[in-house]
């Protein structure tokens, strides 16, 4: 038996390639099932992300053959296209790369927080399709431990690493109760979707999108509660806005210092957060130098990203001296398991032998001796039939001298010191 993870990821793998080895949530509990079904799989776990495709499971022999042979045949797509990609760990790897995923150690952004939430949902899942057993069950659970103790005790997630998560995090500080702020979002690519998304998980009050194509403005104020206006009504709603995020692909700016000044008199001067993402700039520079206006470009947020990134790496060496250790801690509980079946079949074999004993002594009363003959007895055989195997092996050890049996034998048993030896 082995414990193994197989799949492939950002580092390893290009997007054409990663999107064919996908599992979407309407097939991922047929795929989790065939898994299971395949001789060489006892339990079977599938981690699927947009940047990630990795499978864990507990495996007889040749279990990483069966599992690739199984994934070429479940996407209709040729081995020898994706094999190239995979990356392979078992058993002491297969575990530390669990942890380093689920803490943010293997992410495209070090230390991201949602890759714990889709391994949440792939154990979730996996268990939800009864392929998750004892050792699965042990490991996803100690990894859910381990990455909640990084990030009590390392600061790997506190700092933001993207320039839409460090405008948002900037927007925080200067208000720091986002629900009763009003955001303007200017433009509609992807990096002013994950600023929505940051100001919407932050409880943001009000979102305004504002672009040039009205139709993808509505629909990315769609997913986060907001309204989308076009461009050229901007104006109009520039005195409602609190936080302006500005990311177009202009050539000119879309913003200018007469448009500010007009909405600040209506708003009576209460100030106004903005960051300008874009190159070339969408706000004109000039506004950073009006009251009231905190003005950020996307040359100020790198210096806070480069800052903060040197700190998650130093959060992360930190965070790779903990996984380490964890390791080593599920290792012990694992080897402790051989201890376990071997103890239950210690006492198996001893209670046979006290079952076939007693129902002996219990013969010998039935034909008439004393209960006092038939205890002696039960007492004399039952000690000479527990003893005898043991002793028959120690004294085949000593003949052979095989110290270390003999002193693994002292140590189990707690018996005195063995002569001639300190």
């Amino acid at each position: 038996m082995s414990l193994l993870a197989i799949g492939l990821n950002h580092k390893t793998a290009p997007i054409e390639v990663r999107e064919r080895i996908t599992f979407g949530p309407d097939i991922l509990a047929g795929a989790l099932r065939g898994l299971n079904e395949l001789a060489e799989v006892d339990e079977v776990a599938i981690l699927s992300t947009c940047n990630r495709t990795e499978i864990y499971c507990k495996i007889q022999e040749n279990g990483h053959e069966a599992i690739c042979k199984w994934l070429s045949q479940f996407h209709g797509i040729d081995c020898d296209r994706f094999a190239p990609y995979l990356y392979t760990h078992f058993d002491t790897d297969a575990v530390r790369h669990l942890l380093r995923v689920a803490c943010g150690l293997d992410s495209l952004i070090l230390g991201e927080p949602q890759i714990l939430g889709q391994v949440k949902q792939a154990f979730q899942s996996a268990s939800t399709a009864g392929t998750i057993q004892k050792l699965l069950g042990k490991l996803f659970q100690h990894t859910f431990s381990v990455a909640k103790q990084i990030r009590t005790d390392t600061a790997i997630g506190n700092s933001p690493v993207s320039v839409a998560f460090a405008a948002v995090s900037l927007a925080r500080q200067i208000f720091s109760d986002l629900s009763e702020q009003t955001a303007l979002l200017i433009g509609a690519g992807e990096t002013i979707e994950l600023a929505a998304r940051h100001l919407h998980q932050h409880g943001i009050g009000r979102i305004i999108v504002a672009n040039r194509t009205i139709e993808r403005a509505h629909t990315l104020a769609m997913q986060f509660d907001g309204f989308a206006i076009p461009l050229t009504e901007m104006t109009h709603h520039l005195a409602d806005a609190d936080i302006i995020i500005a990311s177009t692909a202009s050539p000119l700016p879309v913003l200018g210092k007469g448009a500010v000044e007009s909405a600040l008199k209506q708003r009576k001067h209460r100030p106004i957060f903005m960051v300008d993402i874009a190159v070339p700039r969408d706000i004109e520079a000039e506004v950073g130098d009006l009251n009231d206006v905190y003005l950020y470009t996307v040359d100020d947020l790198e210096e806070v990203i480069d800052e903060n990134r040197r700190s998650r790496q130093e959060a992360a060496a930190q965070a790779e001296d903990i996984v380490d250790l964890n390791v080593d801690e599920f290792l012990a509980w694992l080897r402790s398991l051989d201890a376990v079946e071997l103890i239950n079949d210690y006492r198996a074999q001893a209670e046979s032998v006290r079952d076939e004993v007693l129902k002996k002594a219990l013969q010998q009363i039935h034909k008439g001796k004393s209960a006092e003959e038939a205890l002696n007895f039960l007492a004399h055989t039952l000690t000479n039939k527990l003893l005898h195997t043991p002793s028959s092996q120690l004294r085949q050890a000593s003949s052979e001298g095989q110290t270390e049996l003999l002193e693994a034998a002292n140590t189990l048993f707690q018996l005195k010191p063995i002569k001639g030896r300190s």
